[in-house]
């Protein structure tokens, strides 16, 4: 059976820490594949700096294209919002039978999980791979030696899709932060300016 991991994220831009991130879960696991699911814009919060869906997945798509590992997702685009980590597993496994699912996060997010609507069910019947950060929280003790809870040594990336946008909003040159496509779309485009 296939192994998919699921990284979930706005991508707000795609940047070399989430492909960087992504590619390890793909090469040092025993995931087949990465899907990076573009989270769609929550209707309930406010928009502010987050680009259209679209243009989201687009540049997760122009990123991920030269990695035949790594696929990018719009799956949860037309599921009811907000959309629940739970809905979006059962949504998939109904989709796609013959593919095992696994969640990647970051520690960060291991600390809020037990906040995670049916958590529980989640880690019944999903592997969670968490990958370190450098900020990281202590973890809820009960995660510390679950069997679902898969912690890699992954490389500490600290950059963040704000900091891109601010650097970008005050004419910075970031283009090492971002694959090639993923820059020239932003620049083509004019985003974040």
């Amino acid at each position: 059976m296939k192994k998919v991991g699921l990284y979930f994220g706005t991508f707000n831009p795609i940047h070399i820490g989430h492909l960087i991130i992504a590619n390890y879960m793909a090469e040092f696991s025993d995931m087949d594949e990465v899907w990076l699911m573009v989270t769609p814009h929550n209707p309930f919060k406010k928009k502010k700096t987050l680009l259209d869906d679209r243009h989201r997945y687009e540049l997760v798509y122009r990123a991920t294209e030269p990695y035949p590992k790594l696929k990018p997702s719009d799956a949860e685009f037309g599921l009811p919002q907000p959309s629940y980590t739970v809905h979006t597993l059962a949504h998939l496994e109904e989709k796609y039978p013959d593919i095992e699912f696994a969640l990647i996060m970051g520690e960060d997010n291991l600390h809020h999980l037990h906040k995670w609507k049916n958590h529980d069910v989640i880690l019944r019947r999903h592997d969670i791979f968490v990958y370190p950060r450098l900020h990281g929280q202590q973890t809820d003790a009960r995660f510390d030696h679950h069997p679902r809870i898969k912690r890699l040594d992954a490389p500490v990336m600290e950059l963040s899709s704000t900091f891109i946008r601010e650097a970008i909003a005050k004419g910075k040159d970031i283009r090492p932060m971002l694959p090639h496509p993923v820059w020239q779309y932003i620049d083509e485009m004019n985003f974040y300016r």
